[in-house]
């Protein structure tokens, strides 16, 4: 049975303005200039550069001669269109200025960031392929077909079966394996070394084939450390690569100092030979562009926001114009429905202006205050750069401090820099756990990690310190740590386990 029922509800709805607000704070300063190009390309009202005419500078507030103009008051009063603005509408309505008048073309040329053109790692191939004489008509089709399939790495991961199907369907020539991984032969032999590899194994086999072949005559001890290499990497790879080197020097029957020299010629060759290539054209360099500075002035610090990107925005002025113009004309005449429009029109889009333009100011204030929140709650560590002077931050502490929420909080810190005396960091890590020491003190686990970081470096690698150990060694240091804890922090820091780290 159907039944109607009326109910009060209080829900809490955005509007679309602060959904624009927490849009704008989630971008990073290099994508800002981005966006408020693309909302001057589609609001004609808005207007780059600093405003220096009567209705004064963006500081100031807007205007609103036209607020009290509406719909009903369009219909009720009547008024006419001036010639200038007869022309205006004639025009293309999005036209707008972009640029000041002081604007050159050469100041546009000089932030032009220049970007090296090379060739790709594809066409250093085929350019080496030029180069070889092949018996067959098909030969060289086959080869190109092989380059093809060479990925980003350098590797060959596609098998010669499917290089067969490839070539059958594509270019309708039949070849057989033999014919495949004969070319492909030659093709290992191009530069860079290890090129046309199927796996790791066969990359380093043949790149230190190459080298082997170079200096065979010309160092002996070289030369024999390379050959004991290649014994290695053909016969024990699996024993090699988890660095049981007690049980190699069993089975090659080789002493230890032979056998390091021979892994030491192995660890100088590139496990992804094409890493020094572009696959697609020239590489564009990604720059990290700081969204806050912070200076040290005699002990004080002092927090600017980067504002090279955030140009200044005000309102076009001919829109301003527009409304005033109505507004002088509506004696004794009666408005049509073209210039109702219109001037529903010019208000939506200089409300829409207003509105971004008060975003901006409210996302500049936001990051300002949150970053300074953290600049202060991280004081020691601005003035000295130590790390182990970071206290434990965590995304409520600064929304406490600052009466934000923590979802403002994390949009801020998302993909932020700031600019140090120290170099360039990353807000996000500045935020960390507390841990407990054994005195009842709170640190952060930055700091923890930066001492397991340097018992690492400083251990012998002979005999690495297990995860067991390190936390015995943390533990007497004062931190209250799990074995686990430890474990996870080393992952963290990408830091192999035990075993990995053995040398010889």
């Amino acid at each position: 049975m159907l039944k109607q029922t009326i109910s009060q509800k209080m829900l809490q709805k955005l509007s679309p303005q602060q959904i624009q607000l927490m849009k704008l704070l989630q971008i990073p300063t290099v994508n800002l200039e981005q966006r408020i190009k693309e909302e001057l390309e589609v609001n004609p009202a808005l207007e780059e550069g600093v405003q220096e005419d009567e209705f004064g500078s963006l500081d100031e507030p807007i205007e609103d001669d036209y607020d009290d103009f509406t719909e009903q008051d369009a219909e009720q009063e009547a008024f006419e269109l001036d010639d200038y603005l007869n022309d205006y509408l004639e025009d293309d309505p999005v036209s707008y200025k972009l640029k000041g008048d002081a604007y050159s073309a050469s100041e546009e040329d000089d932030k032009t960031i220049p970007v090296a053109v090379q060739n790709s790692f594809h066409d250093h191939l085929e350019n080496q392929l030029g180069l070889l004489k092949f018996e067959e008509e098909n030969d060289e089709v086959i080869a190109l077909q092989i380059i093809g399939s060479i990925d980003e790495d350098g590797y060959l991961r596609r098998d010669p079966a499917s290089i067969m199907d490839d070539l059958l369907f594509a270019q309708n020539i039949f070849t057989t394996e033999e014919k495949i991984n004969e070319i492909l032969a030659l093709i290992q032999k191009f530069e860079p070394p290890g090129t046309g590899a199927r796996d790791l194994q066969e990359c380093l086999i043949i790149q230190l084939g190459l080298k082997l072949d170079n200096v065979q005559y010309k160092d002996a001890s070289q030369a024999a450390a390379m050959d004991l290499g290649l014994k290695i990497l053909r016969d024990h790879f699996d024993e090699f690569g988890k660095k049981h080197y007690e049980k190699l020097m069993r089975k090659m029957d080789v002493p230890a100092q032979d056998l390091k020299e021979a892994i030491e010629e192995i660890t100088k060759l590139n496990p992804k030979p094409a890493s020094g290539f572009t696959s697609s054209g020239p590489r564009n360099l990604q720059y990290v562009v700081p969204d806050f500075i912070i200076t040290n002035r005699e002990g004080e610090l002092i927090l600017t926001l980067n504002s090279r990107n955030a140009p200044d925005l005000h309102i076009n002025d001919q829109y301003m114009d527009m409304l005033r113009s109505y507004r002088a004309a509506q004696k004794g005449k009666k408005a049509n429905k073209r210039d109702k429009e219109a001037v529903l029109f010019i208000k939506q889009k200089i409300d829409s202006a207003k509105w971004f333009i008060d975003a901006i100011r409210q996302r500049q204030l936001t990051l300002h205050n949150t970053m300074y929140a953290i600049m202060q709650y991280q004081y020691d560590f601005f003035l000295s750069g130590d790390q182990k002077k970071l206290r434990p931050m965590i995304l409520k502490d600064i929304a406490d401090i600052t009466g934000l929420d923590i979802s403002t909080i994390s949009r801020v810190v998302n993909s932020k820099y700031v600019q140090t005396e120290f170099g360039t960091k990353l807000l996000k890590d500045f935020f960390s756990e507390s841990l407990q020491t054994s005195d009842g003190a709170e640190v952060s686990t930055l700091e923890v990690k930066k001492i397991l970081k340097e018992m690492v470096e400083g251990e012998n690698k002979r005999k690495p310190l297990s995860d067991e150990k390190l936390k015995n060694i943390l533990q007497e240091k004062g931190y209250n740590i799990a074995r686990r804890t430890v474990a996870k922090y080393r992952e963290q820091l990408s830091i192999p386990v035990a075993r990995l780290r053995k040398e010889l």
